[in-house]
């Protein structure tokens, strides 16, 4: 009862002060770090407890979907270098620098250490990209922030996984090294083999809440049947995601996909509430059994690692942007407004929680770990998070319209589709949704989204599925990007469900 009531009144701040977040663009993580604090403080808040590995699997298969889901490899190829950049070199420096420190400093074991440098190396980039698609920013700059969230998450884990292993085993690397070489292809091709399974079974779960419910058991049941066989329980979930992603877009029926978002939305985000819960708890728990200078000393260390953490991710960007323009001259490279964004959007979140929480009980110098990541998570949070809208609006971006330029474009070669559809269609009904479509096209050539209306259902749906057809194809073919086939995948949805039955669109229970 102690979780659940502690996590009902974090839930309940979090709605109270995420109408704050919206008002002031703040990233909600940050108004979630203010209110985990705050009941992690209470003087009655309650000692709670997690089993390290229910910890992973819990918050980082959720996040590690989500993230695979919506990035196709194509668009990994398209900003491989900035991404690479971010996601494997800023991680890495960040996990070096930061190890360095608690060797130097806290005397740790160089495994202990490197652990800690990954648990705070992996910015939480969904924390910036919520609030940054809200603002005046280069498109460009948002899209590589997005192309970062997967590959930081896996490659910081990745490196977590190893030096855990390593602190944890007798034989130290002797040991890791040939599991590793191992798991890592071994994750992938279980993740692909699992993610064709699932195609299967969502074929006939159409339009049944087992649907969604296949869909939490078998991004769980990949990561449990991946540490049972020891393979990488994180590329699996990757290859997972990113398998059915290339094809459940296509053979998803809107009812089942608009109903999947919201609950995994919600599951994300109550996954939020309950890790900043915890990790506040342990916190306090820890900061309780260090006393004077011992405690003065955690506390310096922990806050140094958060000026390591910002610098060297500060310094990376800066000085990645300073070569992009020596030696790529002729070349569109990021300047350096876009750069000071990237380097400021270096907000820790769920995942350096849940690595912190997925530590053994037994882990060398465990606590102080703990209180690192803590203290990263909500100082990155909170000194970052509460100024990034205020940089953006001091550097004076110019409106990129690029998006709503590319979705016109794409909606003008929708309409083609669809009113090919009508072909040979003389009835009074065909005559009604042809005059929709003339509509239509021109919002489309106004940049607007189309307008909606009461018409003949049968010929609306038929065109609507000629729109996703043409759709589907242009982004196979990687003729338009991802953020533009979501915006308009969304637009169908919405358009087909308005046109639908009501016991059409009802989700059944088998």
């Amino acid at each position: 009862m102690a979780l659940f009531e502690s996590m009902i009144l974090l839930s309940l701040l979090a709605v109270v002060l995420l109408r704050v977040s919206r008002r002031l663009a703040l990233p909600y993580p940050t108004i979630l770090a203010a209110a985990g604090t705050a009941v992690a403080a209470l003087p009655w808040a309650p000692q709670i407890a997690m089993d390290p590995k229910l910890a992973l699997v819990l918050f980082i298969a959720p996040v590690l979907l989500d993230a695979g889901f919506d990035m196709p490899p194509r668009t990994l190829r398209r900003f491989w270098l900035p991404t690479v950049s971010l996601a494997v070199v800023a991680v890495a420096l960040t996990t070096a620098a930061v190890a360095w420190l608690g060797v130097a400093w806290a005397g740790m074991p160089i495994a202990a250490a490197v652990a800690l440098g990954a648990i705070v190396a992996p910015p939480d980039a969904g924390a910036a990209t919520a609030m940054l698609s809200r603002l005046d920013l280069p498109r460009r700059t948002v899209q590589v922030l997005t192309a970062e969230s997967l590959l930081n998450d896996a490659s910081a884990l990745l490196i977590f996984g190893v030096a855990v292993r390593t602190a944890m085993a007798p034989e130290g690397l002797a040991h890791t090294i040939p599991m590793l070489l191992l798991a890592v292809p071994g994750g992938l091709l279980l993740g692909w083999i699992l993610g064709r399974l699932f195609i299967y079974l969502a074929r006939e779960l159409r339009g049944t809440l087992s649907a969604t419910l296949s869909q939490f058991a078998s991004v769980f049941g990949a990561w449990i049947v991946a540490e049972y066989l020891h393979v990488s329980a994180i590329l699996c979930v990757v290859s997972f995601a990113m398998t059915i992603a290339h094809v459940m877009p296509g053979e998803t029926p809107p009812r089942d996909r608009v109903h999947a978002y919201s609950v995994w939305a919600a599951v994300v985000f109550i996954s939020n509430v309950i890790a900043f819960l915890l990790v506040g708890l342990q916190s306090r728990t820890i900061i309780a059994r260090m006393h004077g200078p011992a405690l003065e000393t955690a506390l310096w260390f922990a806050g140094t690692a958060l000026v390591v953490c910002i610098a060297v991710r500060f310094g990376w960007v800066m000085l990645y942007n300073v070569l992009l323009r020596r030696f790529r001259k002729n070349e569109p490279n990021p300047t350096p407004q876009q750069g000071l964004v990237v380097a400021w959007c270096g907000m820790r979140g769920l995942v350096t929680l849940a690595t912190a929480l997925g530590l053994p009980d037994n882990f060398p110098q465990r606590d102080l770990i703990v209180l690192t990541a803590f203290a990263v998570t909500v100082g990155t949070l909170v000194f970052q998070g509460t100024t990034l809208a205020w940089l953006i609006r001091f550097l004076h971006f110019d409106r990129d319209t690029s998006l709503r330029a590319d979705a016109s474009r794409v909606r003008l070669e929708l309409l083609d589709a669809a009113e090919a559809t009508l072909t040979g269609e003389t009835d009074e009904a065909a005559r009604r949704v042809h005059d929709d479509y003339v509509d239509a096209r021109r919002e489309a050539e106004a940049g607007r989204s189309p307008v909606a209306g009461t018409r003949t259902a049968e010929l609306k749906r038929k065109g609507l599925q000629a729109k996703r057809q043409r759709l589907l194809e242009m982004r196979h073919q990687g003729d338009i990007d991802d953020d533009v086939f979501h915006l308009l995948e969304n637009e169908l949805d919405w358009s087909e469900l308005a046109v639908t039955a009501p016991d059409e669109r009802e989700i059944v229970e088998g």
